[in-house]
């Protein structure tokens, strides 16, 4: 990492800067608008977004200097590329198809978006980093290969949890060890599950000063607080690291940084851990409320393995924080900056030719699961909402009960009554697949029914299977 600074200044040298378009002003999109211009070698291109007002106002908001930026939203793509200065428009397949932008950050946070977004640029050959975890988990697997066949880079967004893990979990394989658990801190409870955006603020401590801003979105904000979130995440951290969910989904312990090593070792070996190679979410709370010692809300955590006695005693001679035998240790980072570290992943495409994670396999689904029982005929309304929340589960599994993807349980009407905690399959809802998104999700499943099948790893799935998901 240390030479990216060295060779943006030698791009900005050469009058060679990378061209950057954004679809997304909102909170994420934001952050890294106030930082594109501080970047040497990069440029922000533009912006779009479906209201122009907001992305003006992120301009502003976040102190983008005036003369840098189209102030009328009049300019077109070509023009502004011309005048180095940043355009808004509210056409983001005319961005992606327009000659001179080098990466889009897709931002939207919108699944079906994310899809459409990503064969776009399959399309016109523009790499692109993928902020948008739901649309990575809901189809990420496939729409890796068909980046890869298309000759562009497909990334995770530095800065953003999972690819902070990937670096975590890449350096201790770098170096020859196993990765025991990966995964972040956040503040969770059992009876979030059930959280509303109605009752989300309630729960999550901001002030009323802050919610004023206006980058506070309940049912975003909610998903983060109900585990849907958490489940993605982990999700895309099992595919791009080859790792493996939990079998009954995360299980939020509480855990300080003190403890990785001790609670997130196998069960085996006095851990809470399954088995060893897996992902796990610690939380910030213990079951009664109170606040763990030494949190790691912000974070995120490896825990490795020494491979022998003699590494072991390495551990314990440079302070590493190890579980009570010293064969367990972690390394940690205490706060992850979100958008104002997405231009790690902008340099790294551009510079190495590399992304800041990618989807490896399809190991880990984020299945839609009743908050409370539900009537046929209501109308689901996705993830962070009043109905459902994403549970995270194998791949093998999600196949076995045909899982209905946390992705695309919005807009979609129930053909039956659903007990509260069942998680949801195709067979529940009615659903068209002449969307987009639905097509390329179930070309996806059938890929990897017919690779599994061939792997040995799962059977033919059963009906009867459906009806008992949890």
């Amino acid at each position: 990492m240390t030479s990216i600074s060295t060779k943006l200044a030698e791009r900005e040298e050469a009058g060679r800067p990378i061209q950057v378009g954004i679809i997304g002003a909102g909170k994420f999109g934001s952050m890294y608008i106030s930082q594109s211009h501080h970047t040497e070698g990069v440029r922000l291109a533009a912006i779009a977004d479906l209201e122009s007002e907001r992305a003006l106002n992120s301009l502003k908001r976040t102190g983008f200097p005036e003369h840098k930026y189209d102030t009328t939203a009049s300019l077109s793509l070509e023009e502004g590329l011309k005048q180095g200065k940043t355009v808004i428009t509210t056409d983001s397949a005319a961005m992606i198809a327009t000659p001179g932008i080098d990466v889009i950050l897709e931002v939207t946070g919108n699944p079906a978006a994310g899809v459409r977004h990503v064969l776009l640029c399959c399309e016109h050959k523009k790499h692109i980093v993928m902020v948008n975890v739901e649309a990575d988990v809901l189809a990420g697997p496939l729409l890796t290969r068909k980046a890869k066949e298309a000759g562009i880079i497909y990334s995770m967004a530095y800065g953003d949890q999972p690819a902070l893990i990937n670096e975590l979990v890449d350096w201790a394989r770098t170096a020859g060890f196993d990765v025991v658990c990966a995964g972040k801190g956040t503040k969770h409870l059992p009876q979030y599950h059930s959280s509303t955006p109605d009752t989300v603020w309630n729960h999550y401590g901001f002030t009323k000063e802050q919610l004023a801003t206006g980058d506070f979105n309940p049912q975003m904000f909610n998903s983060f607080l109900d585990g849907t979130k958490s489940a993605l995440e982990m999700a895309a951290v099992a595919n791009s690291c080859d790792l493996t969910p939990p079998p009954d989904g995360l299980m939020f312990p509480p855990c300080g940084t003190h403890d990785l090593p001790q609670v997130l070792k196998p069960e085996s070996d006095g851990g809470q851990l399954h088995k060893k190679g897996t992902v796990e979410v610690v939380s910030c709370l213990e079951k009664d409320g109170r606040w763990v010692h030494n949190d790691l809300r912000w974070g995120v955590y490896v825990v490795i393995e020494a491979p022998g006695p003699y590494q072991q005693e390495c551990f314990k001679q440079y302070g590493l924080r190890t579980d009570d035998t010293g064969k367990y240790a972690s390394q940690w980072k205490p706060y992850h900056l979100i958008g104002l570290e997405l231009g790690v992943s902008v340099a790294s495409i551009m510079v190495r030719g590399e992304p800041t994670g990618q989807c490896k396999t399809w190991a880990g689904d984020v299945v839609a699961t009743a908050k409370r029982d539900l009537k046929a005929g209501e109308k689901l309304d996705g993830e962070g909402g009043f109905m459902v929340y994403g549970k995270l589960m194998t791949a093998e599994d999600s196949l076995a009960i045909e899982g209905l993807p946390i992705g695309l349980a919005h807009g979609v009407v129930l053909k039956k009554d659903i007990k509260q905690g069942q998680g949801l399959s195709w067979q529940d809802v009615e659903y068209s697949e002449k969307s987009q998104a639905v097509a390329i999700r179930r070309e996806m499943e059938a890929i990897y029914q017919k690779e599994f099948q061939a792997a040995g790893r799962i059977g033919t799935p059963k009906a009867s299977a459906v009806n008992g998901a949890h």
